[in-house]
């Protein structure tokens, strides 16, 4: 054999293959540094699927290292490719007991109004993406599955942990007028029942499978299309502050677009819980209240259940101006911390 052949295959032949969940790693490889393009040389796919999988590459010695932009799944055959040469690996499948439970669904109430907007689903650990449309069902009082109630979108809307949900009924049948609301009509009639229904085998982000199904049973009321109004917002200072609201608000929306301000202006610490099926806010203070007056902030587009925003109906038939950056308009409550109203 001429030595350069000699030496191409004993090169080849010292290059060697390690393959974890999160990264797949080539060692031996003579100089990687001098390689230009290392997507184009080192590709991972599924066997037999000639898609590379997105990633990241790093070089450190002679170890050149892919990190996948998702771990590899369990059960599934993977193809490494280095050039030429190509590696197979199968990534063995982990028995693990299931952990990973739906926490809540969002509203709480037991009653929903014909036009509801969102659900928020709750999870306990990180979910798998990718699964929403063929998990979450919804059943009429005579046990039948209303068909696409949801509006069904490619990208999924996760939180960055991939622990909550946002489910968006579809807005064509629920706004009058638009040709689904006309022809298909409403995914939720007034005076009847309805369930939720999570399956158990949604995986959660290891693969495995929830711990039961989950079920969320609630009721249909007419249709809500008045907007929400801060004048009819009681306010009770104490160790902690109370918020009651006369109707359910949209549970996330209820945590980020409320906050207060002291004396000074400045916006005061502490944490918020939700009680009443989201009809009341808590504010509990990091430090003492300092006796004085303060202001109860409101962003206008906080939405009740139908999506009604504040002193704005969601079923309008017009358009606004679009603005070029976001920002958040605001209403306030003015009220009074006394010198009694100071936490322990």
């Amino acid at each position: 054999m001429p030595l350069l052949h000699w030496t191409l295959a004993f090169a080849l032949a010292a290059i060697t293959f390690e393959w974890r969940r999160d990264a797949v790693e080539i060692h031996g490889v003579p100089d990687p540094s001098s390689v230009r393009d290392l997507a184009s040389q080192f590709r991972v796919s599924v066997a037999g699927k000639d898609i590379a999988i997105p990633g990241a590459y790093d070089v450190s010695g002679n170890t050149v290292r892919f990190r996948p932009r998702f771990p590899l799944q369990d059960g599934l055959t993977y193809e490494a490719h280095w050039g030429a040469t190509t590696n197979t690996h199968t990534i063995p499948k982990i028995v693990r007991t299931p952990s990973t439970s739906v926490a809540q669904i969002y509203p709480t109430s037991s009653t929903l109004p014909a036009n509801q907007l969102k659900l928020y689903l709750h999870f306990s650990a990180s979910m798998s993406r990718g699964e929403a449309w063929r998990r979450i069902h919804l059943i009429d009082d005579a046990g039948k599955e209303v068909s696409l109630p949801f509006l069904e979108i490619e990208e999924e809307l996760w939180d960055r942990e991939a622990r909550r949900l946002t489910v968006l009924f579809d807005p064509g049948r629920i706004k009058r007028g638009l040709v689904p609301h006309n022809e298909v009509g409403p995914a939720l009639v007034e005076g009847r029942q309805y369930k939720i229904v999570i399956d158990r085998e949604w995986p959660d982000a290891t693969g495995t499978p929830l711990t039961a199904a989950f079920t969320k049973t609630f009721t249909v009321t007419p249709a809500d299309r008045t907007p929400p109004t801060l004048t009819n917002w009681r306010i009770q200072t104490g160790t902690s502050l109370t918020v009651d609201i006369p109707e359910p608000m949209d549970s996330a929306l209820l945590q980020r677009l409320i906050w207060i301000v002291d004396p000074k202006g400045e916006r005061v610490d502490g944490d918020i819980r939700l009680a009443n099926e989201e009809t009341r806010w808590i504010f509990t203070p990091s430090t003492s209240w300092a006796p004085g007056k303060y202001q109860l902030i409101v962003g206008t587009i906080l939405e009740d259940l139908a999506g009604n925003r504040i002193d704005r109906p969601f079923d309008v038939d017009s358009f606004e101006r679009v603005e070029m950056r976001l920002t958040t308009k605001t209403k306030s409550i003015p009220f009074t911390v006394p010198s009694a109203a100071t936490p322990k």
